[in-house]
């Protein structure tokens, strides 16, 4: 693993090794959207990641889809995620803020406002959201205007903005697993006849247009946007057979932009993979679901990525890399806590010197 632990610089950080914190759900918010009460603990206790990328933050009331997940839009919030972020930089290490807009995965009875969830047509995903009535079926979502969509625009640069005054290093757009954005690029997601619909060029418009207008309002190596490619049935999403043919459209599109990286959470597909480590000319975050502990750094030594973000792993050991860098033995992440609760499984992981 001796590349792993190399230096790197990617946007305006200069990272200290190649792993990084992934995005993770952890559902233990306020019911306003400021982080909770353990955040800052939470988060600082992995500064060693080098790296944080924040948990799925909302960047409007209309862009909630799950119970106590934060946002990142009013001025509450910012002061929220400034002691988060304080904390994290006091040791140290880095924070991006992950904006996602759950589009129609959400519940009215999960938001702020109790609205009908937005997508880019009116089509349900099929499958069941955690509500505080239990588990109940995701309702039809409404399709967004053309006015709506450019609102939207506007709602992700107003919390890119947001995230730099609370004093973020940087902003991920969640572009991938299921969300807003990937419902624009996926064939049975988006059935839109205007220019947002149809051909790869015009399912890649909204996507391109939020990256775009966050780079100019926050800086482009402030800015990174993660991927999904291939996502197969997963939160109602099918991209179809041209799913390859879309990222070798979006990613050189992209590119043009001049982002700090592109993060892509790796489904199977390693041709395409390949191919977008060639189209894209900064820094490449590889995170495989399930990968063993092993091989971690497999990506990072044939080239294909530059950072390996770490998601479970990074959950149950706040002290992993001091773990992986002394061969010691690793927690293992109690997966009935990370969604929602108090402390338990979220800052009561102990460590090595424990």
């Amino acid at each position: 693993m001796k590349k792993v632990w190399t230096k790197t610089k990617v946007g305006r950080m200069n990272l200290p090794h190649r792993l990084a914190m992934a995005p993770m759900t952890r559902s233990r918010a306020n019911v306003d959207g400021t982080p909770g009460e353990l955040a800052a603990l939470y988060y600082s206790q992995r500064a060693s990641m080098g790296l944080i990328i924040s948990e799925g933050t909302q960047p409007s009331e209309d862009g909630q889809g799950y119970l106590w997940s934060p946002g990142i839009y009013n001025e509450a919030q910012i002061e929220g995620w400034k002691k988060v972020i304080d904390a994290v930089h006091e040791k140290g290490a880095f924070m991006y803020i992950q904006l996602m807009h759950a589009g129609r995965m959400s519940h009215p009875e999960n938001t702020p406002h109790s609205r009908q969830a937005v997508a880019p047509s009116a089509f349900a995903p099929g499958v069941q959201m955690f509500t505080q009535k239990g588990m109940q079926e995701i309702p039809e979502p409404r399709a967004l205007t053309i006015e709506e969509i450019n609102t939207t625009v506007q709602d992700f640069t107003h919390a890119a903005v947001a995230a730099v005054k609370a004093g973020a290093d940087g902003i991920e757009i969640h572009g991938a697993n299921g969300y807003l954005i990937q419902q624009f690029f996926a064939v049975n997601s988006n059935k839109r006849k205007d220019k947002y619909g149809g051909t790869i060029e015009n399912r890649a418009r909204f996507g391109l247009e939020v990256a775009n207008a966050v780079a100019e309002a926050i800086g482009a190596d402030r800015t990174g946007f993660r991927i999904s490619p291939g996502d197969l049935a997963y939160m109602g999403i099918f991209e179809g057979e041209e799913s390859s043919d879309f990222y070798r459209y979006f990613v050189p599109e992209l590119a043009k932009l001049d982002l700090a990286y592109l993060h892509v959470m790796h489904i199977g597909n390693e041709e395409l993979l390949k191919e977008i480590r060639e189209m894209w000319p900064n820094k490449l975050l590889v995170n495989r679901m399930g990968r063993p502990l092993e091989h971690i750094d497999l990506d990072i030594e044939a080239g294909i990525a530059d950072v390996a973000p770490i998601g479970a792993w990074s959950i149950a050991n706040p002290d992993l890399i001091e773990r992986l860098q002394a061969g010691a033995t690793l927690n293992e992440a109690d997966r009935t806590t990370f969604f929602g609760g108090d402390s338990k499984g979220y800052t009561d992981y102990p460590t090595m010197n424990k």
